[in-house]
């Protein structure tokens, strides 16, 4: 006699942040908010386990990574496809062209002190 199990198509609020293997507070914040509820019976909600597996599929998408492996480690695979800062410098050629004077005197600004201020305190008599 052979044992068929039958997954449901929808999984009770209860039973979804398991089936995606997170706490319930991570999913209500992170995979709740993406999801279409379906009501059951007066209080019950549950989720399409399709739906679920598309979140999944998603995620895996924008935020997975290749497996660590003994040709290739996971510092490698970060420095080549992972931009180390924002403000990294890349190289090209300047659509906007300012004179070198120009340039200078906002230069000289930018990093010239402030001159202190003039106002003087009034004294009382």
């Amino acid at each position: 006699m052979s044992i068929c199990s039958i997954l449901p198509r929808l999984i009770r609020l209860r039973d979804a942040p398991n089936y995606l293997g997170m706490d319930r507070h991570r999913f209500n914040d992170e995979v709740r908010p993406n999801l279409i509820e379906i009501p059951i019976g007066n209080h019950g909600v549950a989720f399409d386990r399709l739906d679920l597996d598309a979140w999944v599929d998603d995620y895996i998408q924008c935020s997975g990574r290749p497996a660590v492996t003994k040709q290739r480690n996971l510092e490698q695979w970060d420095e080549k496809n992972r931009q180390a800062s924002l403000k990294e410098g890349i190289t090209g050629t300047s659509i906007k062209r300012s004179l070198d004077a120009e340039f200078e005197k906002a230069l000289v600004r930018a990093t010239s002190k402030k001159p202190k201020s003039t106002f003087q305190s009034v004294s009382r008599k």
